[in-house]
């Protein structure tokens, strides 16, 4: 028997590289996934189109997936920016929107129903830079804080309806793009999306029915 026989899963972010893996991962143990992204591409799992920074496109993909028993807020992104001074209005409004607001949405939209069947799974991505300011990454990690204070918030106020809301930290995530960007980098330093991938899964098990608003870090060896 799998892990997540029978289990609805949501993932955001689906047609990314580490949305493909956890998608892939809850497959492998026997969930039924449903996958999210602004993207169309070839899955073996449905995948939904929907802007999440938009929360009526964010409520309007829940309601055609129905059933959300674990969703898995992997849609996010990175852009190196400029320093705090010269850190431009839409630099800034793009991180907070494709990191913090996406996660926004998709809760308001996933939680009632939680609430009301009592019973129920969120794993958000932050970042390891969220715990601390980095030059010339202002955006990137505020946004990333955000998602902290969000799954803190989120927990208190769900432990009690038996849901659990967790985030993981992650450090570099071994991808292509961060390949290209950092040619003379350590990748073996660097965490495996499948690696990543089991993290969530383990944090949307009944293993990790005690835990509650934590952010937990995943760095490798970076």
């Amino acid at each position: 028997m799998n892990r997540f026989d029978g289990v609805n899963v949501t993932v955001t972010g689906a047609a990314g590289v580490l949305g493909m893996a956890v998608a892939q991962a809850f497959m492998d143990e026997g969930a039924k996934v449903s996958g999210i992204d602004v993207v169309e591409t070839g899955t073996p799992f449905p995948l939904y189109r929907a802007d999440l920074i938009e929360p009526q496109d964010a409520r309007r993909v829940v309601a055609e997936i129905g059933q959300v028993d674990v969703l898995a807020n992997i849609a996010g992104g990175f852009t190196m920016g400029d320093t705090v001074e010269t850190t431009s209005d839409e630099t800034w409004d793009f991180m907070y929107n494709l990191n913090a607001r996406t996660v926004f949405n998709m809760v308001r939209a996933v939680v009632p129903q939680m609430i009301e069947r009592e019973h129920g799974k969120i794993v958000n991505v932050g970042a390891l830079n969220a715990l601390s300011g980095v030059g010339r990454m202002a955006a990137y990690s505020a946004s990333k804080s955000v998602v902290i204070r969000l799954t803190e918030s989120l927990a208190e106020e769900l432990k009690t309806k038996h849901v659990n809301v967790n985030c993981i930290l992650p450090s570099i995530i071994d991808t292509p793009r961060n390949r290209e960007d950092m040619p003379k980098a350590d990748f073996s330093a660097w965490v495996p999306p499948v690696a990543m991938a089991n993290v969530v899964l383990f944090l949307a098990s009944s293993d990790a029915d005690p835990i509650h608003g934590a952010a937990l870090p995943v760095r490798g060896l970076a």
